[in-house]
């Protein structure tokens, strides 16, 4: 390969017409000049110039280098100006794996919100709940859902948001049934859970932190967070789900939240991105945006309203975060 500060070197020789002018202008020693274009005509097994004391002349095929050499210090300009454009401008194609549910329930403004910021980046979402390998299949960040610690690896990981689990049930299922004031007083309800390895319990914390253990036995299990909502809502019994997928249900008063201050489970949303130089502006100001923009859509109370993504308009917004897409 071509060192190309080396063919530098030959084009500023040839075009001052020798080796003292040009090391002046370069600042370089004229023995070292001189060096530097021994090598590339050694690299190219040709000699690119005739030397004598009286006369600097370019060879036949040093002329005909010589114009391949501007064009390649040209495209090589062309490509670093690109590259430092796009650090002024963040641009380019960032191609991202996220879980369905939260592509479909979560992002669906988020992404338009930044786009709309950002018009020379664009995004190929993949939408898949399989196990992807990021660096092996070529993608620059993927969104992961998680109800534990990641695992430790080279990727880079940093949290986007939290998403807490609460208790949810519809009206019609809770007026014939006694008040629920504790989870000892789940016990014999009907059971709405997603499918888990382990044991079928939920393990909810509340005020002060007490921890307590609920034997459940599920009566509709779903690996689709959406299924099992509208279970709920169908008033088919008391499901666990994240509280922001249900913030426009609970503002119209088709389901009700158990037990306030009780949470079923912890979960959070993060971003992995390739440990590696090169790594896109843009890629770094989305998960950045995603950092700042997210939390605000996962925040839960039960008199939560519309939300609005960085000045965008977006209704009622709701989202997933489950173990099964850690």
């Amino acid at each position: 390969m071509l060192d190309l500060k080396d063919v530098s070197f030959f084009v500023h020789v040839v075009e001052r017409g020798g080796f003292t002018s040009a090391a002046e202008l370069l600042g370089v020693q004229k023995s070292t000049l001189s060096q530097r274009i021994k090598v590339l005509e050694a690299t190219l097994g040709v000699r690119l110039i005739n030397r004598t004391s009286r006369q600097f002349a370019m060879t036949e095929v040093g002329g005909e280098f010589y114009r391949h050499a501007l064009a390649l210090l040209q495209s090589a300009s062309a490509a670093e100006q690109a590259m430092r454009k796009r650090v002024v401008e963040p641009s380019g194609v960032i191609r991202m794996t996220v879980p369905v549910e939260i592509s479909q329930c979560l992002l669906r403004n988020v992404m338009p919100a930044f786009l709309n910021q950002h018009p020379k980046v664009a995004i190929q979402e993949h939408a898949t709940d399989r196990f992807v390998d990021i660096v092996g299949e070529g993608f620059d960040l993927a969104l992961r859902g998680h109800t534990s610690r990641l695992q430790d690896s080279n990727l880079i990981q940093r949290p986007i948001a939290s998403m807490p689990w609460y208790l949810f049930a519809g009206p019609a299922y809770l007026e014939r049934c006694a008040p629920i004031k504790h989870p000892a007083d789940l016990a014999g309800h009907a059971i709405i859970s997603i499918v888990r390895r382990g044991p079928p319990q939920w393990q909810l914390r509340g005020p002060d932190d007490e921890a307590v253990t609920v034997q459940i036995v599920p009566r509709y299990q779903s690996n689709n967070l959406l299924s099992l909502k509208e279970a709920a809502l169908s008033n088919l019994g008391i499901a666990a789900l994240p509280g922001f997928l249900c913030r426009a249900e609970l503002y119209a008063g088709s389901l009700r939240q158990l037990l306030p201050g009780w949470i079923a489970s912890d979960a959070w949303l993060s971003a992995l991105m390739p440990n590696r130089t090169g790594l896109l502006p843009a890629v770094r100001l989305l998960v950045d945006f995603l950092a700042a923009e997210v939390p605000k859509l996962t925040a839960f109370s039960q008199a939560t309203g519309p939300l609005v993504v960085r000045g965008v308009a977006s209704g009622v917004v709701s989202g997933i975060a489950s173990s099964k897409h850690a």
